[in-house]
């Protein structure tokens, strides 16, 4: 599965059903409209593993950072002045980081995918 010059799995943390997702959406983009993607996809992509870890701040008194970092920042203040909702919540997105992380890849791709059009 592994393709050591596909550009898709240069990416730190890279699911394949995150790689699929890629392939698909980029398959009618040019060669150079790919690069643009990847450069711009590159900048604003979230690790899963770095979603858990700040996550896990808030067990510490600083819950909802990483709502902040997933654009959510309405969430993410009610996490903070809530302690994460009394831990509820943040024990909640604990199981399901890979699934936040994966749904802002997502809409990262989307907007990604528009700039790269963008150019000709």
């Amino acid at each position: 599965m592994y393709a050591p010059n596909d550009p898709y799995y240069a990416f730190s943390g890279v699911t394949p059903e995150e790689v699929v997702f890629l392939q698909q959406a980029t398959a009618e983009l040019s060669d150079q409209q790919k690069n643009r993607f990847f450069a711009v996809y590159s900048t604003k992509r979230k690790n899963a593993q770095d979603i858990l870890l700040v996550s896990l701040l808030g067990f510490v008194g600083f819950a909802g950072i990483h709502r902040f970092m997933l654009g959510q920042i309405g969430m993410g203040l009610l996490y903070f002045f809530t302690a994460g909702l009394c831990f509820i919540g943040t024990i909640v997105d604990l199981v399901n980081y890979k699934n936040l992380a994966n749904e802002y890849n997502k809409q990262m791709a989307y907007e990604s995918f528009h700039i790269a059009k963008m150019y000709q």
